[in-house]
């Protein structure tokens, strides 16, 4: 009987062990990942409008009008209003520092330009995103003011 017991404790030990090893999980695919990929997906696809830019309380929005924002997939970033062209770069980036949230996530964009378009240079973060629109906020160290930008798709 004891042989028996063992055997068959034996045979649930295997078992079990097959049923946890053939469970497989993304350790590389964390919820921020997920949703990082997911707005990469959303911006890269098409071209964007500012419909909303303010700058410490200014409403600064009418610097943008007109221009379409185009995110590319190597981080590149161009605006156009059919006259001028400007360049600059995109990313989006976990900070996961210690004072944030574990799924904080910066949207970054530069310009090295010193016109309107260097306002826009900054590590935002997100209020809510979707597939055709994009809140963002920042809370500057310097000043104290805080800035708000929407893009949403053409």
């Amino acid at each position: 009987m004891k042989t028996l017991n063992l055997k068959l404790f034996g045979f649930l030990t295997l078992i079990i062990g097959l049923l946890i090893s053939s469970c497989s999980t993304d350790d590389n695919k964390s919820p921020s990942n997920n949703t990082q990929e997911t707005i990469k997906s959303n911006v890269e696809s098409g071209t964007w409008r500012i419909t909303s830019f303010i700058d410490s309380g200014n409403d600064e929005t009418v610097h943008f009008n007109g221009y379409n924002f185009t995110f590319s997939s190597s981080g590149k970033l161009t605006a156009s209003n059919g006259i001028n062209n400007y360049v600059g770069t995109w990313s989006i980036t976990d900070s996961n520092s210690n004072d944030d949230s574990r799924d904080d996530l910066d949207f970054n964009i530069n310009f090295d330009l010193t016109n309107d378009f260097e306002d826009l240079n900054d590590d935002w973060d997100f209020i809510s995103n979707s597939a055709t629109k994009i809140e963002l906020i920042d809370v500057s160290g310097g000043n104290g003011g805080t800035d708000y930008l929407t893009f949403e798709k053409n």
